[in-house]
């Protein structure tokens, strides 16, 4: 029996493992994690992260052929293919920090796979990481062998959260890269038997190294420019007068661009796309290309300029200030279907409010309290290091209530920001929590998903990004 063990039960690590297992029911798959906590929650009922589908699948296979560990150790001694799925967080101190990806967690990752290690393996990049990282794994690996062969392969993940599952089950592509040498070309061949289970033979695509590790990166930095491009265009929209919706769906609709990720909003969030940029930014400057780096800076200029723009909206439609008044927060994750806040715009969003003093009543329905008041305090980047790193909360945001009901986060607000696209907030009651709100009564739709026209008729004062302003707004220019 084939074995595989993936270090890191996160975000990528636990669903692709378990797929994996549900689709090749004679592969043993091993998730291992130095987090107790965090493989006590994958063997419990209540899974550490929410992901539609993914509660099924684990509980199809756990106790057959997947099984959650902290004996990570072992599991690696038996594996034949190891993936690993550590934190590669922004570096926050020394050479390249802000920019570079800090390759602590997959260094240590190595050494423990070449201490441990008595047979040949495979060893398998799943986390994102910067190009040549396979070059410094490799060297760490055939320094430290102790004659035994080790293969590298980059496999890098293209799951969006939210529908993970299915872009497991039914991928766009599989991308493979290894070494171009008999012994490389064997290593790809055998993972993409694997993959081979149930992915057509035409959407696994294999490349040398460097073109997979890049890849990755390139890919999460094409969407993300996309996304700054819409939010620009949703800036200019706003000031003459135009709908980004309807100048989105006639650019979408010419086959050379196409409709997807052209949705106008407060801003990108998630673990990568930040990070993937800024890791791309410090790799052009490494190779000497500054004019390459400062184009990929602009996609994260205009990503902080859309958060900050939307809050100075905020503020200066409300009298040119929110101190002591209550803003109703709707939706903290990143994106709907997901608990992950990584990144998420609502932080600084959240963050932009409170420091003109406002009060905020903040309402999602997958994101817990202390997630929340962990986000708010946190410094820039800490969030990627594993949690038992991550510095502990010295006391909480006193001006931050977290509720667990929509109407009960509007109830007597000022304002409402709609900061996370989740499909109950369409079909809200609004003009239940019209009067249950002080007037005049606010509403800033981070997301376009409500219907202006209705809520004016209600009575509210409306702001959608990029969509022709309130006359009430018009009259108040926000100034970024």
């Amino acid at each position: 029996m084939v074995k595989i063990c993936c270090i890191g039960a996160g975000y990528v690590g636990g669903p692709t493992m378990a797929v994996i297992a549900l689709k090749c029911p004679s592969i043993e798959v091993a998730v291992v994690d130095i987090s107790k906590s965090r493989i006590a929650a994958w063997n419990s009922d209540q899974l550490p992260i929410y992901e539609p589908g993914l509660d099924n699948v684990v509980k199809q296979c756990r106790g057959k052929n997947l099984f959650f560990s902290t004996d990570v150790e072992k599991h690696v001694f038996e594996a034949d293919i190891v993936f690993v799925s550590v934190n590669t967080p922004t570096k926050t101190r020394g050479l390249g920090a802000g920019k570079a990806a800090d390759l602590t967690y997959w260094e240590s990752a190595a050494r423990m796979i070449a201490d441990v290690s008595k047979s040949d393996k495979i060893v398998v990049e799943k986390s994102t990481v910067p190009v040549k990282t396979a070059e410094a794994i490799e060297k760490i690996l055939t320094h430290n062998a102790k004659g035994i062969n080790f293969q590298i392969l980059s496999n890098p993940e293209f799951l969006a959260e939210g529908t993970a599952i299915q872009d497991l089950f039914n991928p766009d592509r599989v991308l493979i890269g290894g070494r171009e040498t008999p012994g490389g070309q064997k290593a790809i061949q055998t993972l993409k038997e694997v993959y081979a289970h149930w992915v057509p033979e035409e959407r696994i695509l294999t490349t040398n190294l460097w073109s997979a590790e890049l890849s990755k990166l390139a890919a999460n930095a094409f969407l993300a420019q996309r996304i700054s491009s819409v939010n620009a265009m949703s800036a200019l929209c706003e000031a003459t007068g135009a709908n980004v919706k309807q100048v989105s769906f006639a650019v979408g609709t010419d086959t050379r661009i196409g409709p997807k990720f052209l949705n106008a909003s407060v801003g990108f969030g998630g673990s990568c796309f930040q990070k993937d940029i800024l890791n791309l930014v410090y790799i052009c400057e490494c190779n000497g290309l500054p004019e390459v780096a400062e184009y990929w800076k602009q996609v994260i200029k205009i990503n902080d300029y859309q958060k900050s723009r939307f809050v100075n909206r905020v503020v200066s439609s409300m009298f040119n200030t929110v101190a002591n008044k209550k803003i109703a927060i709707l939706g903290f994750a990143f994106k709907k279907d997901t608990g992950d806040t990584r990144e998420t715009p609502a932080i600084d969003v959240c963050k932009g409010l409170l420091g003109d003093k406002a009060r905020l009543s903040i309402y999602d329905p997958q994101v817990t309290e202390d997630q929340i008041q962990r986000d708010l305090w946190m410094n820039k980047f800490d969030w990627d290091h594993p949690i038992h790193l991550q510095p502990t909360s010295p006391t909480t945001e006193k001006k931050v209530n977290v509720v667990w009901d929509a109407y009960e986060a509007t109830k007597d607000a000022d304002g409402v920001c709609i900061l996370t696209e989740w499909d109950e907030f369409k079909n809200l009651d609004y003009q239940k929590i019209y009067d249950n709100m002080r007037k005049p009564a606010f509403v800033f739709d981070g997301r376009n998903i409500v219907d202006m026209d209705k809520l004016r008729e209600i009575g509210f004062i409306v702001y959608s990004i990029g969509k022709p302003l309130d006359p009430w707004l018009k009259d108040m220019p926000a100034v970024a």
